[in-house]
């Protein structure tokens, strides 16, 4: 993502607590700050942040040598992580005392489509100060879409998360169905894919279940913690869950397996084990 910025002309300062990153950004024309709240007093009007989970997001933007601790007047911070809901609006909260503006702006596409520049966007928070950033968002991506108020992008973004849980789930499920019953899952796939079932996921996980290819575009780890964090959003909301509810179960029992920090489509694992096949090329083995 931010080489994609670099690419069209924009000037970074960036920081990471991973070194070798910072240091290939810096090869490609970034600069380098050791603290977020150093990032903020080099950049002038606007800051993204992509990190793991709700606590990093609070340190980065809250804590001590945080962003807010040296932010100018209407800075506008465009956090794209993947994080609750709640706690985007705390932070969005936090935020407004300072005079700056917080968007919850996460994505959805995985490496694949954060390398092309062809990312989902969704944000939630301020319209004006959304369509000021949005031209760079889409460098990012092919699409950016205000949802609505602070915390929407994040409970758009569990919403795409439940989807593409329950849509691998459903895949591996059928996928592993048809090995067991001496058909080709390949073909399956073939026949279906222009159907009622074809899907975004369908072509992009199939090809890697089929190959045993797991390497990640998205963890297994990083899933289970967008539905960790759909639990707590339905459980605050009084939503039902059940569906969302087994397949993080599903992905937590492989991850306990060490599979963690395989590709999501690697939770087709569960159902073989359970099936005693491998859904592979050919008919499963």
């Amino acid at each position: 993502m931010a080489r994609n910025l670099i690419k069209a002309g924009y000037k970074l300062v960036v920081c990471d607590i991973v070194k070798e990153a910072m240091e290939q950004l810096k090869a490609d024309g970034a600069l380098s700050a050791g603290t977020p709240a150093e990032v903020a007093q080099k950049c002038n009007g606007l800051i993204i942040t992509m990190l793991p989970n709700s606590p990093h997001v609070q340190k980065v933007v809250c804590g001590e040598n945080g962003i807010l601790s040296r932010a100018q007047k209407d800075t506008v911070i465009v956090d794209m992580s993947s994080i609750s809901p709640v706690v985007a609006q705390e932070i969005c909260a936090v935020a407004e005392k300072k005079d700056v503006i917080y968007l919850d702006c996460p994505v959805s596409g995985g490496e694949p489509k954060a390398i092309d520049g062809t990312l989902a966007i969704m944000a939630g928070g301020d319209e004006k100060a959304f369509e000021k950033v949005k031209d760079i968002l889409l460098v990012m991506g092919s699409s950016a879409v205000l949802v609505g108020k602070s915390g929407s992008g994040n409970v758009t973004k569990l919403a795409n998360q439940v989807i593409v849980a329950l849509n691998i789930a459903a895949v591996g499920e059928a996928l592993t169905l048809a090995a067991k019953a001496g058909v080709d899952p390949e073909k399956v796939y073939q026949a279906i894919r222009g159907g009622l079932a074809g899907s975004t996921v369908l072509d992009a996980k199939v090809p890697m279940m089929l190959n045993g290819n797991f390497k990640p575009g998205f963890r297994i780890e990083l899933h289970i913690k967008d539905l960790v964090n759909t639990m707590d959003t339905a459980e605050a909301f009084d939503s039902p869950v059940p569906l969302t509810e087994k397949v993080l179960g599903f992905m937590k029992e492989i991850a306990s397996e060490g599979h963690e920090k395989d590709d999501h489509s690697g939770l087709v694992q569960y159902y073989e084990k359970y099936a005693g096949i491998k859904v592979r090329k050919g008919v499963g083995i």
